[in-house]
């Protein structure tokens, strides 16, 4: 994530020092508000505050600060001062280190809520104190925190790039395509099955970009890049509503800059227009 942040998950034994809180109500992050941008509270406990956290998840160092993630009931009434922001607004606002350590708190507590009991068994589960885990101690059971790895392929045809829009999208808007890897599948067999699958095109040449975990709801994007090969673009109707090839400057509306998505697409529409290959990573 980056060399600001040391993940842990044994707490220090004394919190007798201020920390960085993650708290969550719902999917909502609980943010100071006072200051024009929003901020993380800073604080040796919560209940300076008044919040009662229901659960707390240690997440380690950033910028030599301890970090905890804590889950406030929905009831809780916020204090003056105080707002309740989606997860996709906090990373417009905050540095991308502390946007992704947002998503990694939020994460880690949707799985420690919904494993509390053992989905083999049914008998409540334990936290273990020397991975981030939750054991079953009547059948030995261990659950860990889901990914769930999802490809990005951005096809190029010369100069013209492939997009699509989703019909979930808002009017306009573009993006590269992407499907989650099903099992038995490479990264590289995702790519060229959703690739046929949603526009009908075969691809060739599949190179990595890069990558972005995305809390949404607990995804690994793995971004490639790939060269055309053959076949009529042709939406599926289902996934995709519409797909068309552009051209550098004839861009249309793109995702937010904290996705990865426009990190691609920007990267590669940039190499086109200087004249370069598609090819080249980050």
């Amino acid at each position: 994530m980056s060399e600001r942040y040391i993940p842990s998950v044994t707490p220090p034994e004394r919190r007798d020092e201020p920390a960085l809180w993650f708290a969550f109500r719902r999917a909502e992050i609980l943010v100071l508000s006072g200051a024009g941008r929003p901020a993380l509270p800073y604080c040796v406990d919560l209940s300076e505050h008044g919040f009662a956290p229901q659960r707390s998840q240690y997440l380690g160092l950033y910028d030599g600060k301890h970090c905890y993630a804590v889950e406030i009931h929905e009831s809780q009434p916020l204090p003056a001062g105080w707002a309740a922001l989606g997860l996709r607004d906090l990373f417009g606002l905050v540095e991308t280190t502390l946007a992704a350590l947002s998503g990694r708190a939020y994460q880690i507590l949707e799985w420690d809520r919904n494993h509390r009991y053992c989905g083999r068994c049914g008998t409540p589960t334990e936290p273990r104190s020397d991975e981030r885990a939750r054991t079953c101690p009547a059948c030995g059971y261990t659950s860990y925190p889901p990914v769930s790895p999802a490809i990005m392929i951005l096809v190029t045809n010369g100069r013209k790039l492939l997009l699509a829009r989703k019909p979930a999208f808002p009017p306009g808007r573009f993006s590269a395509l992407a499907g989650f890897v099903e099992p038995g599948e490479t990264l590289e067999d995702t790519v060229i099955r959703e690739t046929r699958e949603e526009v009908g095109v075969e691809v060739k040449n599949i190179r990595y970009f890069g990558s972005q975990p995305w809390p949404f709801p607990h995804s690994l994007m793995v971004a490639f890049t790939a060269d055309y090969a053959s076949g009529e673009v042709r939406p599926d109707g289902v996934e995709i509503a519409e797909a068309y090839w552009f051209e550098p400057g004839t861009l249309p509306g793109l995702p937010p800059g904290i996705s990865i998505s426009r990190r691609l697409i920007d990267t590669v529409a940039t190499r086109l227009s200087q004249g370069k290959s598609a090819a080249g990573g980050q």
